[in-house]
């Protein structure tokens, strides 16, 4: 691979989220601003949205390690759970031992029961479904159900739900119009502009270890962020592809060819040239 043609301990753009990579883009910035000013209220539904690939799992990370001991997490990560499912995963979650076979009333109980101890504790328990676009109607509803669990304060925990936007048009069924009014905070992320996206490549090839001229031209940025929005994913995978291109050319710069390349050959990239070659065919470029 190209580690030590670039002077790189690691591969700096890999698609699985890594808080060691985390960049703080504005947008970014705003979402996790927005998680922590709202679980301090401890009220209502919290909705994060955003395109396939804009970094929500790692600002759900980034938003879990920053609570303190007074707060108790739960990350449900596969949200294709039935009614029942769902409360079995928050009680594992909560370390809560019991039977699969528990009826629904037992494993409420057994919930509202443990919700209470720790609010007595002075904790807060905060509840983060990621994929929430794609959790059953149902499931979504029980969820609303159990928020309404509350002492004569304050609810008893507090719902994170982060997904694409087809959360949104579900949340608009009227069926869901309650859970809609819960709503107390949402987001919007969005994609970098060029500049972030020059400070967000510059970021991680540091931290996997290179240091010296910039990596990437000018140009080959410009390019970047027209053929992928400034989504995170998609910018990873091209970069990643255009550095195997410049690396397999023997050079030492990324130019907007090898991105352009890059994007002909993946799959939810915007077009940018007008050519049809496929990105490999960059190492034939890097000299024009």
């Amino acid at each position: 691979m190209y580690l030590a043609h670039f002077g790189l301990r690691e591969l700096p753009f890999g698609l699985t989220p890594d808080t060691a990579y985390a960049f703080a883009t504005r947008a970014h910035q705003e979402a996790l601003n927005t998680l922590l000013i709202a679980s301090t209220h401890g009220e209502g539904f919290i909705k994060i949205t955003g395109e396939v690939g804009t970094g929500k799992t790692l600002l759900c990370r980034r938003f879990l390690a920053s609570q303190g001991d007074d707060c108790v997490t739960c990350y449900l990560p596969n949200p294709l759970l039935t009614p029942a499912t769902l409360l079995l995963a928050l009680a594992d979650e909560l370390e809560l031992k019991l039977s699969p076979q528990a009826s629904e009333y037992e494993l409420l109980k057994s919930l509202n029961e443990e919700l209470l101890a720790l609010a007595a504790e002075g904790r807060r328990v905060i509840v983060c479904v990621d994929e929430a676009q794609a959790l059953p109607l149902k499931s979504l509803e029980t969820l609303r159900l159990l928020s309404n669990l509350e002492t004569e304060k304050r609810k008893l925990l507090q719902v994170v739900l982060l997904g694409q936007p087809e959360l949104d048009a579900r949340l608009a069924l009227s069926s869901m119009r309650q859970l809609r009014q819960r709503i107390a905070f949402h987001y919007r992320l969005t994609g970098m502009d060029r500049q972030e996206l020059r400070h967000y490549l510059h970021h991680r090839l540091h931290v996997a270890g290179r240091s010296g001229v910039e990596l990437f031209s000018a140009g080959a940025i410009a390019a970047l962020q027209r053929a992928t929005g400034g989504t995170p994913r998609l910018v990873n995978i091209l970069a990643h592809k255009a550095l195997m291109a410049v690396y397999g050319s023997g050079v030492d710069t990324v130019e907007a060819a090898h991105v352009r390349a890059a994007a002909r050959d993946t799959d939810g990239a915007l077009p940018c040239s007008p050519f049809g070659l496929g990105w490999w065919h960059a190492l034939n470029w890097s000299a024009r």
